[in-house]
């Protein structure tokens, strides 16, 4: 196992530092850079940038070098400073700008990767012990619903429900009279009445794909030989489904973290902006349109890294979990 684990480590080394170039090659794409934009905004507003200003940025982050030089300085103040350069738009410190939004959105998405697989996981295991049962109709019903339907827009209905109820302004994360107060007992609880609408959001599709693709795995090894063998034995068949079928069905869990807990992070900006929640996906979509690069960059290499790192403990849960993956290394 150690073996195996030591293999995946050292392909982690040139998968970072080809994320890196790629990164922030995307982010070098659009034409023009934030001084351009700049200019364009203050030229709408019949305003100009004033030449000393626009020397002065060029100067200090290197606008004018070439794209090489403008990678290894931002790569370089990453790696041993940990300093991942000013937001243009801001006008602060990118890692001053994350520290503030970050915690948030951790916080939410691993809460919601929780509630995913404390979700999915009984759902999918009865939907196949009873197939085409009413039960199984009707989760396959609201799994599809679930899919079909976008999140911004169960946003709206359950900050409407929420409302008209439960008199319960779900906009952010906390109410307007609790934002600044301390904390007490009632903050707590006014927090915890605002967190569940974001997790049923972001959760509803995850849970939905893990019920059917659990539901599908299960059913398929519920009909394999091995299977038919316990059961002519006499094993009961709880304990039978729980010990072999369930446990190999149950490789998509772990094998999704490397995908579905970036995406968590990254946030749906739209959903985020309809429920004015301070996480990183707004401040990537207006980093993005205001070609703040360096934000931009900083947000897109953190997701990227938060991809190999999940694949890696994939990896590890799953060589854990089935001995055919570490056995085949």
């Amino acid at each position: 196992m150690l073996r195996y684990i030591g293999r995946r480590v050292l392909i982690l080394i040139p998968t970072l530092v080809a994320i890196s170039v790629v990164t922030f090659v995307v982010i070098q794409l659009p034409p023009g850079d934030y001084l351009t934009t700049l200019t364009a905004q203050r030229a709408a507003q019949g305003d100009a940038v004033p030449t000393g200003e626009v020397a002065r940025l060029t100067e200090r982050y290197g606008l004018d070098e070439p794209v090489i030089v403008q990678y290894w300085q931002w790569i370089s103040n990453i790696l041993f400073h940990g300093d991942f350069g000013e937001s243009f738009d801001y006008a602060r410190p990118v890692t001053a700008l994350l520290a503030e939004r970050l915690p948030l959105t951790i916080t939410l998405s691993l809460v919601t990767l929780v509630f995913i697989w404390a979700v999915s996981f009984p759902i999918g295991v009865y939907s196949a012990i009873r197939q085409y049962s009413a039960g199984d109709y009707t989760f396959t019903f609201l799994g599809y619903l679930g899919l079909a339907v976008p999140n911004f827009l169960i946003a709206l209905v359950l900050m409407w429900i929420g409302l008209k109820f439960f008199g319960l302004n779900a906009g952010g994360i906390l109410s307007p009279e609790y934002r600044d107060a301390p904390w007490s007992l009632a903050k707590v609880g006014d927090l915890v009445a605002h967190l569940w609408i974001p997790i049923v959001i972001w959760g509803t599709a995850g849970t939905a794909g893990n019920i059917r693709v659990l539901r599908a795995n299960l059913l398929d090894e519920l009909r394999k030989p091995y299977v038919v063998a316990a059961r002519a034995r006499g094993m009961p068949e709880r304990k039978m489904t729980i010990m072999y079928p369930v446990r190999v069905a149950m490789n998509p869990f772990f094998s999704t973290i490397g995908w579905v807990l970036p995406g968590l992070i990254a946030a749906d900006a739209i959903t985020s902006k309809v429920l004015n929640l301070q996480t990183t996906g707004p401040l990537m979509l207006r980093a993005l349109l205001a070609q703040d690069m360096y934000l931009a960059g900083a947000i897109l290499l953190i997701s990227a890294v938060l991809v190999v790192v999940g694949t890696l403990v994939s990896d590890v849960a799953l060589g854990w979990l089935d001995p055919r993956v570490r056995l085949r290394y």
